[in-house]
């Protein structure tokens, strides 16, 4: 049974107690990132409470700190780094500001109060005897500063032109205490006092790094929660025997984390995807666990393998490709032609990202292939039949998880897709029916506008969907059809079209007659088509004639792509 221990401690209690032992940033931790707007907010709060609720004998709450202790029985922060981290930095301003103060008694008394929560006592001096002994390490993989860190708890001191966080907050504090301490010489030391004796922490001690991380993600905290990539991260880095090697495994961890910001996922996301080309490789059709729990089987032994990072680096550019069309910057032969990103539009319409596993297992498969994007248009297109046809038969996620698992496997052994799927024209033209205002519509619409013939360029990602008969109903428009029979038809597939949104915005709610001339300036042909209509009124009869070609087109699609 796992065991924590929770505890009600003054700043002073908590990092006094630290003799002979460290607070342990782990190196899966997010490098620091408080800014002095963040310590702005704790100064102001502070300083109010000392004025306000601290002279009623009443504490200032600070959160909570969830740690577990270390073989080196260190407490290493898995919830609080940020907080503990800047604290640090402000009880080292006011150590500073007593250094630079004429002793007395009370500057004394203060002194031998803050020197036990940030450095080793001489157990039988009660003084400092060696500042570099510091009850903070900071591990954290991709800091490069982290010295600074130290250094600043060590000497008390910042170079002026100095840009990252640790120097910029601690100047900020250090300014503070000077200020304070001129404009209220009679309050400033019981700032200090208040600050170490009446902000309250609960730290959360754990026995083991899975109870923390149990307890830290079931916390309802200010900060941000550690993604499974940064445990990965810390892994990968345990690995590396020397430090060259670190380094390199550093700088390209920072670029994967550019490449995900600018391709808007994720670097849990590339993990993911990667997670199903490992699956694919193993035959692996089971179903699927949580990120963390599939990387973390036999001891992390997937991220041992030297050539995971690289594998990482190749699929978070392929996506980075598809996504912003941004090529990779090294040679690659693979490219993206305009016929497979019609296909990879669609699929992002879809209502679910599962597509993307078999696309991840194809690329790694394939991107050293001559014939790359012929061999990928195909997988597409015969993935958005099989996906849209699967989902227009039963709508859920639940019914196309084993398929895409099947297809993964397929997809690495025999560099084809299999799927089980009986084929029913008709049935399936009936079923299509019931789409019209599903999670689909929006993408079987965008499909039939790429298999119009005439379709050459991309449809604008952020298109609407128009209604050529308008939702808005304005009798004195139409010839006899009344409200009750619109209706019936407003929302079906005939009654709707693929738009660019600043037309669709211009064309409002009109009368068709007056909406074919904005019509007219689309560069979406089936648009551009019915622009040429040879009538000003849209009418049943011919809602329900485009409705029979969109679904003669979908499923004459569908029919050849999955027979």
């Amino acid at each position: 049974m796992a065991e924590l221990h929770v505890s009600k401690k003054s700043i002073s209690k908590l990092f006094s107690e630290m003799q002979d032992r460290k607070f342990i940033i782990p190196d899966f931790q997010r490098p620091y990132k408080w800014d002095v707007e963040k310590c702005e907010t704790l100064w102001n709060d502070v300083e109010n409470f000392t004025i306000t609720d601290a002279k009623t004998d009443s504490d200032y709450f600070l959160g909570t700190i969830v740690s577990y202790i270390n073989n080196e029985k260190n407490l290493e922060i898995i919830d609080g780094q940020q907080r503990i981290t800047s604290f640090f930095l402000l009880l080292r301003a006011f150590f500073r500001k007593l250094e630079d103060m004429n002793e007395d008694e009370d500057v004394i008394g203060l002194k031998n109060q803050l020197a036990p929560c940030i450095w080793d006592i001489n157990p039988i001096s009660q003084k400092v005897s060696e500042k570099t002994k510091i009850h903070i390490e900071s591990l954290v993989a991709t800091e490069e500063d982290n010295n600074t860190f130290h250094k600043i708890l060590e000497t008390g001191r910042t170079a002026d032109s100095a840009t990252d966080n640790y120097s910029v907050n601690y100047r900020y504090f250090k300014k503070q205490c000077d200020e304070y301490a001129e404009n209220n010489p009679m309050q400033w030391k019981q700032l200090c006092v208040t600050i170490l004796q009446k902000c309250i922490i609960l730290p959360i001690e754990c026995d083991t790094s899975e109870t923390a991380l149990t307890i830290f993600s079931t916390l309802n905290d200010r900060g941000l929660p550690l993604a499974d990539s940064d445990i990965f991260k810390a892994q990968i880095y345990r690995y590396l025997e020397t430090e060259s090697k670190r380094q390199e495994f550093t700088n390209t961890w920072k670029e994967l984390t550019q490449i995900c910001k600018d391709s808007r996922i994720s670097i849990d996301d590339v993990f993911r995807y990667y997670s199903h080309v490992l699956r694919a490789r193993d035959n692996d059709k089971s179903k699927e666990v949580g990120l963390r729990k599939f990387y973390a089987e036999n001891k992390y032994s997937r991220l041992k393998d030297e050539s995971i990072i690289n594998e990482i680096m190749l699929l978070a550019n392929f996506w980075r490709y598809i996504n912003i069309n941004k090529p990779p910057e090294d040679e690659v032969k693979y490219v993206i032609s305009l016929n497979a990103r019609k296909y990879l539009h669609c699929l992002t319409c879809y209502p679910n990202e599962f597509w993307k596993y078999a696309t991840s297992v194809f690329f790694l498969k394939n991107k050293d292939s001559e014939t790359f994007d012929i061999d990928f248009c195909k997988m597409l297109q015969k993935l958005v039949a099989f996906l849209f046809t699967k989902f227009i038969e039963a709508p859920t996620v639940n019914a196309i998880k084993d398929d895409i698992y099947t297809a993964c496997i397929s997809l690495q052994n025999q560099n084809q897709m299999q799927f089980k799927l009986v084929f029913n024209e008709e049935l399936l033209g009936q079923q299509i029916d019931n789409h019209s205002s599903s999670k689909l519509s929006r993408a079987l619409l965008l499909l039939d506008a790429y298999l119009f013939p005439n379709q050459k360029e991309l449809i604008p990602g952020t298109f609407d969907i128009e209604h050529i008969f308008p939702k808005k109903w304005q009798d004195t428009n139409y010839h006899g059809w009344d409200k009750k029979d619109a209706d019936l038809y407003l929302d079906s597939f005939g009654n709707k079209i693929v738009f660019e949104k600043k037309l669709n915005i211009q064309a409002g709610n009109g009368y068709f007659g007056i909406k074919k001339q904005k019509y007219k300036d689309s560069k979406v042909a089936c648009v551009l088509d019915l622009s040429k209509y040879h009538k000003n009124d849209w009418m049943k009869d011919d809602i329900q004639s485009r409705e029979a070609n969109i679904k003669s087109n979908l499923i004459s699609f569908f029919k050849e792509q999955l027979s």
